[in-house]
């Protein structure tokens, strides 16, 4: 995580709050429509290791895929596996992340990005 990036989907309403916040603080970073562009395994692992997370805490279940994948939260899969699916399908990726200065933060809610700046 070497460069200041905003993980964004302009279609949800915490995703753009939380732009809306990072660009008040006039800080540099790109902007990525992840639904576009999914980051790499490695991206999200480095991402959920700054978090302190597993992948399942950061996969948004109740997406109508993770119904039609036929994923359980009680699967028994590794992190590698979910981190897979969620590369594979960007939709299950919580949203908005922010990563600056080789720290990560999850926008639920919003505010939460600020811990970091």
């Amino acid at each position: 995580m070497s460069k200041n990036i905003f993980y964004h989907n302009p279609r949800c309403r915490k995703s753009r709050e939380g732009l809306k916040l990072v660009e008040g603080k006039r800080i540099e970073f790109e902007l990525v429509e992840y639904l576009k562009e999914p980051p790499t395994k490695e991206q999200l692992q480095s991402i959920l290791n700054s978090l302190g997370k597993k992948p399942l805490e950061m996969m948004r279940t109740q997406e109508k895929i993770f119904k039609e994948l036929k994923l359980s939260k009680k699967d028994d899969r590794s992190d590698d596996e979910w981190i897979e699916i969620m590369v594979s399908n960007p939709i299950l990726i919580e949203r908005p992340i922010l990563v600056y200065n080789k720290q990560a933060a999850l926008g639920r809610p919003p505010e939460d990005l600020l811990k970091i700046l």
